[in-house]
C-alpha cells in the first residue's frame, strides 16, 4: 500500500519519526504541498493513503484519484477536506479528536498569566538595565493581576473547557460554562449559564467553542460590550470566533484591559490584521497545540487510525 502525507512539517518538523507509517507500506512524506490542485493530485498519485493536516482535499481533487481510499487528517479540524465528496467516493476520513486537550488547557494560561504580569517585558527591562539603574527596588509597567477570587467564563465545555476549567479552579478562580450541551462532568466543574450572564460576570472568558455557522463572530460588538470593563478574552480555539475589528476596537478604547490570541481568522496571520496594532493584545502563531508530547500523542493516534481501518475495523471516522 502507498501513503502519502502531504504537508508532514508542521507536525514533525524532525523530532519525531514516521516509521510507524513506513511499517504498514510505501511511505512519502512532503514537508509542504502548494495549493494547487494539479500539483496535489500529482503527489497523491496512486496511493491508497493519504493524510494531510492543511493541504485541502476538495471536491474536483477526490475526483481525480480513484485509487484513493483512505484520508487521515492530521488534526481535530477537518474542514479542509470535503467530507461530503468522500463519502460519495466511499472514502473514510479519520481525524484526531482528543490528543492537545492537556496542552491547550496550559497555553490558555501561558498566555493569560503573560497578560497578568508581562513576564517577558518586565523581562526585558531588567536585561536593557532599567532595573540596574532604577531609583526604587523594584518597579513595573502594566497594572499587575491576581486570578484569586476572579471569574473565568468559558464557552465551549467540552475536553479542553473542562480541563481549562481545573487549572482555573487550582489557581483559586470561579468557573462558569456556556455550553449547547452541559453535562454531569462539566457541572462538577462550573456553573452553566446562558451567554449573556457568562460575559456580564466573567473578569476573564476563554474561547473552546468550534467554529460553526451558530458561533462564527460568537465574540463581536455586542457581545463584547456585555462584557465586564477590563475583562481579558482569551483565544485558543478558532480565529474566526472572534470579529477582530471589534475586538481591536474594544482594546482601543480600553473596554477590555487585554486579549490573548492563539488564532486569528486567517492563518498565517494577514499583515493588515486590526489586531497587530491593538494594544495591549498578545498573538501567537496557533502554537498551543505544538509541544513535542503531545504533537507525538497525535502521531501515535494517526497510526493507530490508519491501522484499524487497514484492519476492517476504522476509528475517529467522521463521515
Amino acid at each position: 500500500m502507498k501513503i502519502t502525507v502531504l504537508d508532514g512539517y508542521t507536525l514533525n518538523p524532525g523530532d519525531l519519526s514516521w516509521d510507524s507509517f513506513s511499517q504498514m507500506g510505501e511511505l512519502s512524506v512532503y514537508p509542504r504541498t502548494p495549493l494547487e490542485d494539479d500539483i496535489i493530485v500529482q503527489r497523491i498519485g496512486d496511493s491508497e493513503a493519504v493524510l494531510t493536516n492543511k493541504t485541502p482535499l476538495t471536491s474536483a481533487i477526490l475526483d481525480r484519484c480513484p485509487k484513493l481510499k483512505y484520508i487521515g487528517v492530521l488534526a481535530t479540524g477537518y474542514n479542509v477536506v470535503d467530507v461530503k465528496a468522500a463519502a460519495r467516493c466511499g472514502i473514510p476520513v479519520c481525524n484526531i479528536p482528543t490528543y492537545g486537550t492537556a496542552a491547550v488547557a496550559q497555553y490558555v494560561f501561558a498566555l493569560l498569566l503573560e497578560l497578568c504580569h508581562h513576564t517577558a517585558h518586565h523581562s526585558e527591562a531588567v536585561h536593557s538595565g532599567r532595573w540596574e539603574n532604577n531609583a526604587d527596588w523594584c518597579f513595573w509597567d502594566y497594572p499587575l493581576t491576581e486570578l484569586a477570587g476572579k471569574t473565568m467564563g468559558i464557552i465551549g465545555f467540552g475536553r479542553i473547557g473542562q480541563r481549562t476549567a481545573e487549572i482555573a479552579k487550582a489557581f483559586g478562580m470561579k468557573v462558569l460554562a456556556f455550553d449547547a450541551y452541559p453535562c454531569e462532568a462539566g457541572r462538577e466543574l462550573a456553573e452553566y449559564v446562558p451567554l449573556e450572564r457568562l460575559l456580564e460576570a466573567s473578569d476573564v472568558v476563554s474561547l473552546h467553542c468550534p467554529l460553526l455557522p451558530e458561533t462564527e463572530g460568537i465574540m463581536n460588538r455586542d457581545t463584547i460590550s456585555r462584557m465586564k470593563d477590563g475583562a481579558m478574552l482569551i483565544n485558543t480555539s478558532r480565529g474566526p470566533l472572534v470579529a477582530e475589528q471589534d475586538l481591536a476596537d474594544a482594546l482601543a478604547s480600553a473596554k477590555l484591559a487585554g486579549a490573548a490570541l492563539d488564532v486569528v481568522s486567517t492563518e498565517p496571520i494577514h499583515g493588515d490584521n486590526p489586531l497587530l496594532k491593538a494594544p495591549n493584545c498578545i498573538i501567537t502563531p496557533h502554537i498551543a497545540w505544538a509541544p513535542r508530547e503531545s504533537r507525538k500523542r497525535l502521531m501515535d493516534i494517526a497510526a493507530e487510525n490508519l491501522r484499524q481501518w487497514m484492519n476492517g475495523t476504522p476509528v475517529n471516522r467522521i463521515n
